[in-house]
């Protein structure tokens, strides 16, 4: 498994996304699958699942069912299945892994340190369009987090050069999340939600802001709904370290 993440010396949060390599899975999910819901065999996403928590070094992670709603729920313990129909999570509470699963959709994680509240979101065009990162720092806000102290980091995702769409698409998403429409590699309309995501960040007060530029659509060491069709998920998952370390 290729996995980036802060350093694990004295910091207080920590942050993973992974790739597609390293795990048990086969064709086509090969083989860091860690998405229970896409056809790969239980027991192999079972031990990639497994594997992620051995390295990570936490206990429990929390996944989501992830319909692209905009819908926020605050998690307070682990969980023996996904939060049902939500595509954003938080807690308050530490070494509690949030986890989400991407195959083109944007990844975000976010953390206000001070006020000890994280949260993980799936924002795909929809979600993105309809206010599931918006919705997640309101309610961060409710548990004491200050948008001036945000941090958002997002994970690899489908860009703007690659991910076309038909241009009424384009402008309706535009007219929800202005600065996401753009011109693809080929000169058609696309959608590029993660500088949507930036520019409404920025208005909300968070400056903080940290995109991992690489495309999961041209790139083949990441899933890809649209490269592949059937493939597997891979995660981004945020957590808090305990409070002695």
């Amino acid at each position: 498994m290729s996995v980036n993440e802060e350093h694990r010396t004295n910091r207080p949060v920590r942050m993973v996304f992974t790739s597609r390599a390293g795990g048990a899975s086969a064709y086509p999910y090969e083989s860091f699958n860690l998405g229970g819901h896409v056809g790969d065999d239980p027991a192999n996403v079972a031990a990639n699942r497994e594997r992620l928590l051995c390295i990570t070094g936490i206990e429990n992670i929390v996944w989501m069912e992830q319909l692209h709603t905009n819908t926020v729920t605050v998690v307070d313990g682990p969980r023996d299945t996904p939060v049902p129909a939500t595509d954003a999570i938080l807690t308050t509470q530490r070494r509690l892994g949030l986890g989400v699963l991407v195959a083109d959709c944007t990844p975000v994680l976010l953390v206000d340190v001070s006020a000890g509240v994280i949260a993980a979101v799936h924002a795909g065009r929809l979600g993105a369009r309809n206010g599931i990162v918006v919705n997640t720092v309101r309610e961060m806000q409710k548990l004491g987090a200050q948008p001036e102290r945000i941090q958002v980091v997002m994970g690899p995702a489908a860009s703007g050069k690659n991910y076309e769409v038909p241009e009424e698409m384009a402008n309706d998403v535009e007219r929800r999340l202005p600065g996401s429409k753009c011109k693809t590699a080929q000169g058609t309309w696309g959608i590029d939600v993660r500088a949507g995501l930036i520019r409404q960040l920025m208005g909300l007060g968070i400056t903080n802001i940290d995109s991992d530029p690489r495309c999961t659509i041209e790139d083949t060491n990441f899933f890809s709904y649209r490269r592949e069709g059937t493939t597997g998920r891979q995660a981004g998952v945020i957590w808090l370290e305990a409070n002695d370390e």
